[in-house]
């Protein structure tokens, strides 16, 4: 049976070829020539796209972690400039052409082929998934037909269903977006400075869940108090235990081949410099 650790690692494997959406120039480029200006607001139509043309409300409460008044200077501004349709185009058409000038003839190999029949295996298991939007609505959408983009739209779905899982275990310990990143900077993972700039919380919202948290017990002076570390460590099993139907869905054995097929694509994409380790949407996973 497939542990929680699996789905881990397959996060953390497929998570650079998901992401090329948001870094590569072609991404950029197919953004821009939709009509869309700038890396954020690029970011928050593309990846909300399969929800449609939604508020500023939705996607702050699907995303969970920017601000209100981050996303709301950018959505719903964005659908002015290009549909959700044209967006979903314009992701797609940027992730073809990047994965196939970083990954060049691997695109059309047989080894594509079966890592996309593999990852999407997985998320077909996602179909069904209630109180999960952003996994249920990028199910929603028809696989590509080219491998490699059958596999980058389904290892999308997968990394959403991964991320709704991760707020459901957040909402269930009433951890609001703010709190959710005052813990990782009290862990010591990312600094205050870096994540209120990449998620636009302002210092009065900053320390207002610095005060809740301490009153919870969770934060003492030196950061995480031992009950805080144990509830951040209880979220991100949670996060993986949630995040693991699709894999057992198709179970060890084509879970061990998945990893091994992305584990050289995770490669060339990082090389290439599609995936810095510290970036505007987080911190890039240990793969190892």
């Amino acid at each position: 049976m497939s542990s929680p650790g699996t789905g881990r690692r397959l996060w953390a494997l497929a998570e650079p070829l998901h992401a090329v959406t948001y870094f590569a120039e072609e991404a950029r480029s197919a953004g821009e020539a939709a009509g869309l200006s700038g890396f954020w607001s690029t970011y928050f139509a593309l990846r909300a796209a399969p929800l449609g043309p939604v508020g500023p409300a939705v996607v702050t409460a699907t995303f969970y972690n920017f601000a209100p008044g981050f996303v709301a200077r950018r959505v719903p501004a964005v659908w002015d400039a290009v549909t959700p349709a044209a967006a979903l185009e314009a992701r797609l058409a940027g992730a073809d052409a990047a994965l196939r000038r970083v990954l060049g003839e691997w695109v059309t190999s047989a080894e594509a082929a079966e890592a996309a029949a593999l990852a999407r295996g997985a998320a077909e298991a996602v179909d069904d998934a209630p109180g999960r939007p952003l996994a249920a609505a990028n199910a929603a959408l028809p696989s590509p037909d080219e491998p490699h983009l059958a596999l980058w739209q389904a290892v999308t779905t997968l990394r959403e269903h991964r991320g709704d899982g991760h707020n459901a275990a957040l909402l269930e310990r009433e951890v609001s977006g703010a709190a959710s990143h005052v813990l990782v900077a009290a862990a010591g993972r990312v600094d205050r400075e870096w994540l209120q700039r990449a998620r636009g919380w302002d210092d009065g919202a900053w320390d207002a869940a610095v005060g809740q948290l301490t009153a919870r017990g969770w934060l003492d002076g030196d950061g995480l108090s031992a009950e805080g570390l144990a509830m951040t460590t209880a979220i991100e099993a949670d996060t993986d235990r949630l995040a693991l139907a699709p894999w057992r869905a198709i179970g060890d054995v084509r879970c061990d081949r998945l990893a091994e097929l992305l584990t050289p694509v995770r490669r060339a994409l990082v090389t290439a410099g599609l995936f810095p380790d510290r970036n505007p949407i987080g911190v890039a996973p240990d793969a190892a």
